[in-house]
């Protein structure tokens, strides 16, 4: 069996329990290189073989886990975040299908939401925005001409770019010319949870000049809206006074009986 586990966001005890244990319990770990905090290999057993994947091809990773299932030992597939994020997840699951080898997933914390975590933000203030978009901008990996950074801006919601930290320059002109202001909120987290953590806040407009400044040139998440300042936000009803739930009356109910 092969299990493919999300690191979480950095931070080695933001692992979920279940992936803490499938790393114990591991015959074989095939994890994301610099991605990966190394400090989770440390759950492993002391027998346990141990991949790092930045040095291996789609093909040697599937010939590991091949050979694993043929000693009917258990891998685990440790990917940084998230995998269903940006994780290269289902090209492996189709080689697996391929071969009849079961597999399951592991959900981890992704980017964004270690990212919020250190901000102490919330994405979805009443009245600023209820949506979360997240995106990148187009690299090596093609976007879809309908998923440009204009067409998501237009939304004037809560956004998170990965995979864009080169690329800061044309992604804040794109983000104007869809909509959003020069001086909308923005940040720029480095390696969110991580020891070496850095988060700046700034605009859309100073996003390029931020990073340069602090020479971030990658592992960074940008984070874009008007929730980064948390200013001009409505309350949210569910804890209301005047506001009935299943579990609660509203006082001037309480007060009218």
């Amino acid at each position: 069996m092969v299990y493919f586990v999300g690191a979480g966001t950095g931070a080695a005890d933001l692992i979920t329990v279940r992936g803490m244990r499938l790393l114990q319990h591991a015959d074989v770990i095939i994890y994301a290189g610099s991605l990966v905090n190394p400090q989770l290999l440390e759950y492993a057993k002391e027998d346990c073989e141990i991949y790092n994947s930045a040095k291996l091809t789609l093909e040697e990773v599937i010939e590991i886990m091949k050979q694993t299932e043929v000693k009917k030992k258990c891998t685990v597939r440790l990917h940084t975040g998230e995998p269903s994020i940006y994780g290269a997840v289902r090209e492996q699951m189709d080689e697996l299908d391929r071969l009849g080898i079961g597999y399951e997933s592991c959900p981890g914390v992704s980017a964004c939401f270690g990212a919020a975590a250190s901000l102490n933000l919330e994405y979805t203030l009443p009245d600023i925005s209820q949506s979360l978009i997240i995106t990148r901008m187009e690299g090596r990996t093609k976007v879809p001409p309908r998923e440009s950074i204009e067409s998501f801006a237009a939304h004037q919601t809560s956004m998170a770019i990965y995979l864009s930290t080169g690329l800061l320059a044309e992604l804040g002109k794109r983000l104007i010319a869809g909509g959003y202001r020069a001086d909308t909120p923005a940040a720029l987290v480095y390696k969110a949870t991580w020891p070496e953590e850095e988060a700046y806040v700034c605009t859309v407009g100073t996003l390029e000049e931020t990073a340069r400044l602090h020479n971030i040139t990658k592992t960074a998440i940008v984070l874009v809206g008007d929730v980064i300042t948390h200013q001009k936000y409505q309350k949210s009803r569910l804890y209301a006074a005047d506001f009935s739930t299943e579990f609660r009356k509203a006082k001037e109910e309480e007060g009218n009986r």
